[in-house]
């Protein structure tokens, strides 16, 4: 009764409930920039090709570490280092939609680019700073769940601007969806007044020089830095090249598309969603060091089970349990590798450093994506998903020198 009394207390706290909404503000504009976007530009017959191109909008998702140092550093006039920049970005968000909102996105395809590119470079800015302020507003044992509430408010605004964005496309016209989606971000500014600024005790960086060499130096000063950023590249690297090939697994092994949509997507979704919150329940009672061994190991067995159904073949009884426990373990992985990431940054450039190892986590996605099918045709699907399994193990290793003690100790 006890945990259970100090695990609710510990997930309506504020500052958690912050988390939540801040992680809803920064969900809503992805979609609106890629599918929902896309779908729009569909029903006004917009040339595929240029559909294509618009890929190119969600790139200041990926280089956001390039003017992260700049938000650390200079300091708004008003709200503070982090509520000002929050307030900032979230007011270009909403003007970005709303502009995007009455053009003729067939006749005008570049002036829809100009506008969407600014909303990913808006979305990405808050983003930046919403890290920045969650890792500064939360404990090191309160980041697992805090990072679990963010991923939270996050999925149901994807849900509200991705699948309630098209059904209301069907019965309004697509302009006024927009502008309700833009209503949608005042959710983020109404969070960001009534937050309160992080009391960081620090000093932010005075010049350009400081705020982008500093948090390179002061990171690489300390023991084992080298060894954190592979471990950070190696965590899910092998879950990550077996996810890359998972639905093509599905459907070549004999499962229909309607199977893949119910049991690898539907219950994909809540059970990753079941796992980031279990994982960040038991980072409050284990720790972020001892709960990374854990999830990962359960990680690597979930990805080893693929071997067992690609014996068996198109069972769904056997899909369902593989799927289940596999995004149940990779939920919880993720949550502790986004709590461990943010527990390394030195609160004087947390926007700087958080933006670089959450873009440096995205390496291994990129590294499935080119290499797992060749991996595939080479070895077989049972050889495939015990090397992703065993790729597991170098990560793991890592923790044994990644000693909380000895990093405290830099």
């Amino acid at each position: 009764m006890k945990n259970k009394i100090s695990l609710l207390k510990a997930i309506t706290e504020k500052r958690m409930i912050i988390a939540l909404f801040m992680g809803f503000s920064s969900g809503i504009p992805l979609l609106l920039v890629s599918k929902t976007l896309q779908a729009w530009m569909v029903d006004v017959n917009v040339d595929l090709k240029i559909i294509g191109i618009f890929a190119l909008v969600g790139l200041p998702y990926t280089l956001k570490f390039l003017w992260a140092p700049f938000m650390d550093m200079w300091v708004p006039p008003f709200l503070g280092r982090r509520r000002g920049w929050m307030l900032l970005c979230q007011i270009g968000v909403i003007f970005s939609i709303v502009g995007i909102a009455f053009i003729d996105h067939k006749q005008s395809p570049w002036l829809t680019a100009f506008f969407a590119l600014l909303i990913s470079f808006f979305s990405a800015s808050q983003d930046i700073v919403v890290d920045a302020y969650r890792r500064e507003t939360l404990s090191d044992n309160e980041l697992g769940m805090g990072s679990t509430l963010y991923i939270y408010g996050y999925r149901v605004a994807m849900l509200l601007a991705g699948a309630l964005a098209l059904f209301l496309a069907d019965h309004i016209p697509w302009s006024l969806v927009y502008i309700l989606m833009a209503g949608a971000m005042f959710v983020g500014i109404a969070t960001t007044l009534l937050a309160p600024e992080p009391e960081v005790g620090v000093e932010a960086p005075k010049s350009l020089k400081d705020s982008v060499m500093m948090p390179f130096l002061e990171f690489f000063k300390r023991k084992g830095a080298v060894a954190i950023l592979l471990f950070i590249l190696l965590y899910k690297l092998g879950d990550n090249v077996a996810g890359a090939m998972t639905t093509p697994f599905y459907l070549i092994i004999g499962f229909t598309k309607t199977q893949v949509a119910a049991i690898a997507k539907t219950l994909g979704l809540f059970s990753t969603l079941a796992g980031a919150f279990v994982g960040g329940a038991l980072m409050l009672r284990l720790g972020i060091y001892r709960s990374l061994w854990i999830f990962g190991i359960m990680q690597a067995l979930s990805t080893f089970f693929f071997v067992i159904l690609a014996q068996i073949g198109p069972n769904s009884w056997v899909l369902a349990g593989v799927i289940g426990y596999e995004d149940f373990s990779s939920g919880m992985g993720s949550a502790a590798l986004i709590a461990y990431s943010a527990s390394l940054c030195n609160k004087r450039f947390t926007a700087t450093q958080y933006a670089l190892l959450t873009s440096l986590t995205g390496v291994p996605r990129t590294f499935a994506a080119t290499g797992s099918g060749f991996l595939v045709e080479a070895v077989g699907w049972s050889w495939f998903f015990t090397f992703c399994a065993l790729i597991a193990i170098p990560g793991l290793l890592l923790l044994l020198y990644l000693d909380p003690k000895r990093r405290n100790s830099s």
